[in-house]
């Protein structure tokens, strides 16, 4: 049997952006919207890399029809003389040749944005055009490209007064074949999130697809600061002034604002490079042990404790908004999404900026200062009555205590990522699931009594809710500082609720739960939402479903006008067989990822849905009832 020759021609060698081309994932993370989308943050972080060194205050960002997009600031202007190891020019080198840029010396740009540090010249590689324009020394320079090739040689287009660059690209559709539309929400939310953690650029966006234009104008001379009243804007913060502090030591900069408020929760939110960071690191790290830290001393000191007391570092962070802002020259990345700061030396530099900016803070506003003691104080003795229910939850085995064995009908799978939990409300929908589930891999939970709204409580009193004690015990993650994603005795936690008002009250308070005190399982992707169908049409012996009101007239209209058509209330009217069908058989279901793109915009959504605030939701009913569709009024 002969074997294939390996030899140097086995090896390829990928030209230029060749690489960018064969495998996109590897560069922009996928093909799909993200990755779309992911093309103009890379132009947009090149603006403001160009805005932090000091040489640009505006930025424009355009969708233009054909979703063509265009960025514009009035900053240096990118360079065009002759670079001296590739000949051609500087411009055409920096969007033809991979890691080719003003990034990689640490002196063109202090700190840069970009996660990949891939920049222009993947964008390029990855659209069908693109073309730069430049306004530099005078001059006026253009230059376009195809599918990352140059179609042109830079041209001199005579004498300009302005000056920066202007980058417009169409992106590549035998790339992003999923999809190459732009959504205007996820970039004018990403535009904000730059505005607030740049202060003082100013951002102009402008979606010109459709006739009636939308448009927003983003500065905030505040920064971060002003962020964290944007986050805390619905809710009854204790202290009026947003603390705020910064510095600067061996060359990386510090900022952080913080703000109480009375709600139960905490929201820490790391950037590094303005990129948020979702899994924390050492900034984070150096964050909280500094706030616990400091605010024990400040209570020692002031008396405030009884005897023995002191804060643990979850009491310090109830009801906290934070915004943590690293800028550094050189970061390290950990985790495969390069969620994690991973530099040991912004542990102790965050510490320091900290320590000092809220030991002056609360000195100088003691009023403040014992609200916030206080706060933390009522946490802690929360904490020590959590302590005690918390045994509760502890199990040897999934069938032990609080007649949780009559409740869990389990399945004979013991892998976590092959067995599935479906999460039913009442017991006619529960006992249909039973019977009609495949229990070697899916359990049911059904839940008999109203799941408490965990916005408005704290853990001692969320631990006294029968139907949350079900849940904890029924996962295997424990709960608060002990809670662990590891030990998820389910990768498919699955919320079935009926398709109407009280179902869908029952399933954002199950959200609510998930998202405030088991993030992770989010985060992971362990948690669906099963879509039950809204009708069955039944001809004779034909029988079919209906999944949306538009589904069912479609199908209506190619049966005969005997065709009897039933509107289901609740999953409790499908016999087993029909639930099994329709909803749980893995090989017809549809189950709907929850997904959590933006931990922000979420903790907005849910404080604003079900927090003690009645104005804020009031105006989003309104806002949004005309899109509300299917419900039993």
């Amino acid at each position: 049997m002969s074997h294939p020759i390996y030899d140097s021609s086995n090896i390829q060698i990928l030209e230029g952006l060749e690489a960018v081309k064969k495998r996109p994932g590897m560069f922009i993370g996928s093909t799909g919207p993200k990755g779309l989308h992911h093309l103009v943050w890379e132009i947009v972080d090149n603006a403001v890399d160009e805005a932090l060194a000091g040489y640009a205050s505006e930025i424009e960002i355009n969708i233009l029809k054909d979703n063509i997009v265009e960025v514009t600031d009035d900053g240096r202007g990118i360079p065009v003389d002759t670079h001296p190891k590739t000949n051609l020019p500087a411009v055409e080198t920096i969007l033809t040749t991979l890691h080719a840029g003003g990034k990689f010396d640490n002196k063109t740009y202090k700190v840069s944005g970009g996660l990949h540090g891939v920049g222009a010249s993947v964008v390029n590689a990855l659209s069908e055009w693109l073309e730069v324009e430049i306004h530099r020394d005078g001059i006026e320079y253009y230059q376009s490209y195809e599918r990352g090739v140059t179609s042109c040689a830079l041209e001199n287009r005579g004498q300009t007064k302005k000056t920066g660059t202007k980058i417009t690209f169409k992106a590549d559709q035998e790339v992003f074949k999923e999809s190459s539309v732009y959504d205007y929400e996820t970039v004018r939310l990403r535009i904000q999130q730059m505005a607030f953690l740049n202060k003082g650029i100013a951002f102009n966006l402008n979606d010109l697809r459709a006739e009636d234009a939308q448009s927003h104008r983003f500065r905030y001379d505040g920064g971060i600061k002003e962020y964290v009243q944007f986050l805390n804007k619905n809710k009854e913060n204790l202290h009026e002034e947003v603390i705020y502090t910064e510095g600067e030591s061996e060359g990386i900069m510090v900022e952080v604002a913080m703000q109480y408020n009375n709600a139960f929760s905490q929201n820490i939110f790391p950037f590094t490079n303005n990129i948020h960071n979702l899994e924390g690191g050492t900034h984070e790290e150096g964050f909280k042990m500094t706030m616990t830290r400091v605010l024990n001393n400040y209570g020692k000191k002031q008396n405030i404790f009884k005897k023995d007391e002191s804060l643990l570092g979850d009491d310090t962070r109830e009801g906290l908004t934070a915004i943590i802002s690293v800028k550094h020259p050189d970061p390290q990345f950990e985790g495969q999404t390069k969620g994690k700061l991973g530099n040991t030396e912004v542990r102790r530099i965050v510490a320091n900026v900290l320590a000092e900016g809220l030991e002056r803070y609360l000195l100088e506003n003691p009023q403040a200062a014992k609200i916030i003691i206080e706060k933390a104080l009522l946490a802690s003795r929360a904490r020590l009555a959590a302590k005690k229910a918390r045994e509760a939850t502890r199990r040897k085995s999934p069938l032990d205590g609080l007649g949780f064995a009559s409740k869990l009908a389990d399945c004979r799978e013991k892998n976590p990522s092959k067995a599935e939990l479906y999460i039913v409300e009442g017991d006619s929908a529960g006992g249909s699931a039973k019977q009609g589930r495949d229990s070697g891999f899916q359990a049911i939970l059904p839940l008999r009594g109203k799941v408490l709204n965990v916005e408005k409580a704290r853990l001692d009193k969320i631990l006294a809710n029968k139907e949350i004690l079900s849940m904890i015990q029924a996962f295997g993650t424990g709960i608060g500082d002990e809670f662990n994603a590891d030990l998820s005795r389910y990768h498919k936690i699955v919320i079935m609720t009926d398709a109407d008002v009280d179902g869908a009250h029952i399933r954002t308070l199950l959200l609510t739960f998930l998202f405030r005190y088991m993030r992770p399982l989010i985060e992971r992707g362990y948690v669906y939402i099963a879509q039950p169908p809204l009708y069955k049409l039944q001809q004779g012996k034909y029988i079919d479903y209906a999944f949306t009101e538009a589904e069912m007239e479609e199908k209506q209209s190619k049966l005969s006008s005997r065709a009897q058509i039933q509107r289901y209330k609740g999953l409790g009217e499908m016999n087993p067989d029909q639930l099994w069908e329709t909803t749980m058989d893995p090989t017809n279901r549809t189950l709907l990822k929850v997904s959590l793109e933006d931990a922000m915009e979420a903790d907005e959504l849910f404080n604003m849905l079900m927090g003690d605030e009645v104005e804020p939701r009031r105006n989003f009913i309104q806002k949004n009832a005309a899109y509300a569709k299917n419900l039993d009024i």
